[in-house]
């Protein structure tokens, strides 16, 4: 009987902290979506991207539904899963849509002679905006269209280059 009492003592408490506890938890569900569903920071780093973002890396904003609508045009940077490696993200240029129909050197450094190509149906063509230095869709083909998992909208980090990445 005189756990009884204790337990009524604790009932409230309890009560409160589970509706503290499930208020929190929904606050990370809805963070957790918007960051994967909606638009989410994004730090890129490297030299495939010189001159648009720098070498020592940037912090992007990208929006996670374009590509779910079929929005992504040419020359929208995007954010890909890597086909060579699916843990990896890589960040490219879209040069090519489904059948479009490009030419490129196979090797610019050597100056090999150029090779055609037609976009297939359901893939994009990306590529880095310094040529010398991605590994892009000169290397392994054009991507599936939903191995893409972004488009950049803005860079916000550093501030000095804050805004569009046009």
């Amino acid at each position: 009987m005189r756990w009884l009492r204790y337990l009524n003592q604790w009932r409230g408490t309890a009560k409160e902290a589970f509706e503290q506890v499930s208020i929190v938890a929904k606050f990370l569900c809805l963070i957790h979506l918007t960051d994967r569903y909606i638009i989410s920071s994004t730090h890129v780093q490297g030299p495939s991207m010189l001159p648009t973002l720098n070498l020592t890396g940037d912090v992007i904003l990208a929006e996670h539904l374009s590509h779910r609508f079929g929005k992504i045009g040419l020359g929208d940077i995007v954010l890909v899963r890597s086909p060579t490696d699916p843990t990896r993200m890589v960040t490219k240029r879209v040069l090519g849509l489904e059948g479009h129909r490009l030419s490129f050197s196979a090797d610019p450094l050597a100056g090999d002679g150029s090779v055609s190509v037609v976009v297939p149906k359901g893939h994009v063509w990306i590529q880095g905006d310094n040529l010398y230095a991605s590994t892009d869709s000169r290397n392994f083909g054009p991507v599936p269209y939903n191995l893409i998992e972004g488009k950049a909208l803005l860079r916000v980090w550093p501030p000095r280059f804050f805004g569009s990445l046009r």
